[in-house]
C-alpha cells in the first residue's frame, strides 16, 4: 500500500489526484485494479471530468447549495460544528473508488480524473492506494 499526503486550503475543495495515484502505483505486477481509499469521514474520493477546471468550481459551489451551513445541525465536533461536512461527504463522494488497470495503467475514460474531495478543510489528509489482483 502507498500513502499520499495532501494539504487542503479551503473548507470545500476538489483536488485532482490522478497523477499522484498513477505515481503511487509504481509497478503493478500484474494487478487488475487500483483501490484509492480516503480514511476520513469528512472527505472522499470521486471520479469526474478533469478537462475543464471550471467544473471543479461549479461542483464546490453546488455542495454548499445542496447542504447548507446555516441549517439547524445537532452534531458538534471539537473543532466546531461540522455536520454539513459529514453530509456533503456522504452525499457527494465515497471513501473509496476501484479503478481497473489496463496495461499497467489506470483504465479511465478520456475525460475522467480522480479527485480528492475535501468538505472540512483546510486539513492535512491521507490517501491510500493499493493494487488488487
Amino acid at each position: 500500500m502507498h500513502e499520499i499526503s495532501l494539504k487542503t486550503d479551503r473548507k470545500t475543495q476538489l483536488i485532482e489526484i490522478t497523477d499522484l495515484v498513477r505515481d503511487a502505483l509504481g509497478g503493478t505486477n500484474g494487478a487488475s485494479a487500483a483501490l484509492v481509499y480516503v480514511p476520513h469521514t469528512t472527505a472522499g474520493v470521486a471520479i469526474n471530468e478533469r478537462i475543464d477546471p471550471e467544473l471543479v468550481t461549479d461542483l464546490e459551489n453546488a455542495f454548499h447549495r445542496v447542504v447548507g451551513d446555516d441549517w439547524e445541525w445537532r452534531h458538534d465536533d471539537e473543532d466546531g460544528p461540522n455536520a454539513p461536512s459529514h453530509a456533503r461527504a456522504s452525499l457527494a463522494s465515497s471513501p473509496q473508488v476501484l479503478i481497473p488497470l489496463r496495461e499497467g495503467g489506470l483504465a479511465l475514460g478520456t475525460y475522467q480524473g480522480v479527485f480528492f474531495c475535501e468538505f472540512d478543510g483546510p486539513r492535512e489528509r491521507k490517501i491510500y492506494v493499493a493494487t488488487l489482483s
